[in-house]
């Protein structure tokens, strides 16, 4: 089997979308499987150790898709996973959403929870919640699907997954948010900017976001913006490092203002900028822009 042989173990919360996940990865031209039992995996991975007519030796990159309806299957998944790694590169995507979301799911596909049993879809929920935290602190990466629609979703994971060469890089996502709309729950990195004097006042600022060069530079035109700027930079370039020699794959940095319009937008276009000018590409989402103010 090639060094660069790749497997991802996707994972997560039902109702977060690990079937739509899958599809993408099969589309990325990942061999996939859907609910392989934990124990099958040694024998799955001498497929690829060992090519036979099933299994073509040219393929260097697998997805597994994780059920915990499948019996025994965190005991199982838990027990090999460490040994799997000492062979192969082994990444676990947790998938994740708002407990509102996916009951909302489950309401509109009138599909039951698989494990509320006699009780509700929120107290399924829950029961899973606490059943697969062992396995999301061992993600590689967490990515909450609750703001992302089917195609959204197939972007971002495309984006994230698709012709990666350098599979150590690490893999930078810079988000804006507001915290009247809730702080995401896929970030590593948070920084608060409602010290910053807020554009949303000038009349001539409002209907714009942060993208637009006129706030960035009413901001600019603030001596803490360059302040907290410096810093900022000088911060990420210690840390960056640090979460490389650490073989991080991926780092969310989230960045708040009030409404997510202006002050996070325009510092997540500068730190795109500065990340750029660096080498880096990082992968960016305006999570509120557009947004009803209320």
């Amino acid at each position: 089997m090639s060094d660069q042989f790749r497997l991802i173990v996707v994972s997560g919360l039902s109702g977060s979308g690990k079937s739509l996940v899958l599809k993408c990865f099969e589309d990325m031209g990942f061999f996939c499987v859907d609910n392989l039992p934990p124990r099958l995996f040694p024998a799955f991975i001498e497929l690829f150790q060992h090519p036979t007519r099933y299994v073509h030796s040219t393929i260097g990159q697998a997805a597994i898709g994780m059920d915990i309806r499948e019996r025994d299957f965190l005991p199982d998944f838990l027990q090999i996973f460490e040994a799997m790694k000492q062979g192969v590169c082994v990444e676990v995507l947790f998938l994740d959403a708002q407990d509102e979301i996916l009951c909302r799911r489950f309401s509109e596909t009138r599909r039951p929870h698989p494990l509320a049993q006699e009780g509700t879809v929120l107290a399924g929920i829950k029961r899973e919640r606490e059943m697969l935290e062992a396995l999301r602190q061992r993600a590689s990466r967490i990515l909450d699907t609750s703001a992302y629609n089917v195609h959204q979703l197939r972007e971002i994971v495309t984006d994230l997954y698709a012709d990666r060469k350098a599979p150590h890089k690490l893999h930078l996502s810079l988000v804006s948010f507001g915290y009247k709309h809730g702080i995401p729950m896929d970030v590593d990195l948070l920084f608060d900017v409602r010290f910053l004097a807020n554009p949303y006042f000038q009349p001539q600022l409002q209907p714009l976001t942060g993208e637009a060069a006129s706030v960035q530079a009413y901001l600019m035109a603030q001596p803490e913006t360059g302040v907290f700027l410096e810093k900022l930079y000088a911060l990420l370039d210690m840390l960056l490092p640090f979460y490389e020699k650490e073989r991080r794959r991926y780092l969310t940095i989230g960045v708040g203002c009030t409404g997510g319009q202006h002050r996070s937008v325009a510092i997540v276009c500068m730190l795109n900028a500065y990340f750029k000018r660096q080498g880096r590409q990082p992968y960016i989402r305006h999570r509120d822009t557009g947004r009803e103010n209320v």
